[in-house]
């Protein structure tokens, strides 16, 4: 059983399912076993750390300004729900010589809070210059025990 989460599950399922059903003979023909492909939705990619690292790689890919970059994709964040994001980026920035670490803080982030929910994720970029790596932090809330980890994923699997 192999479940898929994305932001945009259209480019995954192609259309009428072909490409799915591709990856799925794919992977009988490897596994020689019968297989379930689930594909499911993540509703607010701007609250998926890793998500947010990407889009920040392939903006620095493109040279967009890493300023730029790292307060947009925290403004984002913090519209879209965030309680906080802290967002590192590290390499040679601007094409400088030295290479150097930014980070940009929006909201609250507790790393010592073992009850907060915090999503980490982390992405690389590389430009002519070399790699530049990427580390966001998003506190979505604290989790009481007994509760479900995953709250943002909760809401897609009850569709």
């Amino acid at each position: 059983h192999v479940i898929i989460d994305t932001a945009r599950p259209g480019v995954i399922i192609g259309r009428k399912g072909a490409s799915v059903n591709l990856l799925r003979q794919q992977l009988q023909d490897l596994t020689q076993k019968k297989v379930k492909i689930d594909v499911r939705e993540i509703t607010k990619p701007e609250l998926d750390s890793r998500l947010v690292a990407e889009s920040i790689a392939e903006q620095l890919e493109r040279r967009i300004s890493w300023k730029r970059a790292m307060k947009q994709s925290a403004q984002k964040t913090m519209r879209a729900g965030g309680r906080g994001i802290m967002i590192t980026v590290a390499g040679r920035l601007g094409g400088s010589d030295m290479g150097r670490v930014d980070t940009v803080r929006e909201g609250q982030i507790p790393r010592h809070t073992l009850r907060a929910d915090i999503d980490y994720g982390t992405a690389e970029a590389t430009t002519t210059f070399g790699v530049i790596g990427i580390k966001v932090w998003i506190y979505l809330g604290e989790v009481l025990p007994g509760e479900e980890y995953h709250a943002r994923y909760l809401a897609t699997a009850e569709k």
